[in-house]
């Protein structure tokens, strides 16, 4: 007769043998590197710089047979936009003190005067992305492609 106790639910553990070595390499590591969530890195950096003022923008392609013909299916939400514009007011900073670094989630932007670490309220290409400086206002222009399932608005 079989009896079931809490350590019976769940897949049975694979005994180890110690004669072909373990998984866990010699390194000091926590957690393997699937297992870190891109992005997270920057979640408990620390900075004494203050954070520059920004506004996200969502920008879509819009042809005559959307505006007048009305045969699109676009809408003003931002479920139709196809591109993220970041403007970062950067003042009294010149372009070459500028680092710029996109990840799919992430914009991390560093001056000597500021700090700015921003997770993205959509994933982006950020191969594809592109940063435009006007030294006029001192800002910095961020445009990055959205990555979007293919849904009603999104075809």
């Amino acid at each position: 007769m079989g009896s079931l106790a809490p350590g019976d639910i769940g897949p049975k553990a694979k005994p180890q043998n110690k004669a072909s070595g373990s998984k866990k390499n010699s390194s000091k590591d926590i957690w393997d590197a699937e297992e870190v969530v891109e992005g997270s890195e920057y979640d408990c950096l620390h900075d004494p710089r203050p954070q520059p003022g920004y506004e996200i923008i969502y920008k879509q392609a819009v042809t005559s047979e959307d505006m007048f013909l009305q045969m699109g299916n676009k809408t003003p939400a931002t479920a139709s936009c196809e591109d993220m514009i970041v403007k970062i007011h950067l003042p009294e900073t010149k372009m070459s003190d500028v680092e710029l670094d996109v990840k799919e989630k992430f914009l991390d932007l560093r001056t000597p005067k500021y700090f700015l670490g921003l997770f993205l309220p959509h994933p982006v290409d950020h191969k594809k992305g592109k940063a435009q400086w006007d030294s006029r206002s001192q800002t910095l222009h961020v445009t990055l492609r959205m990555v979007r399932d293919l849904d009603l608005f999104n075809f």
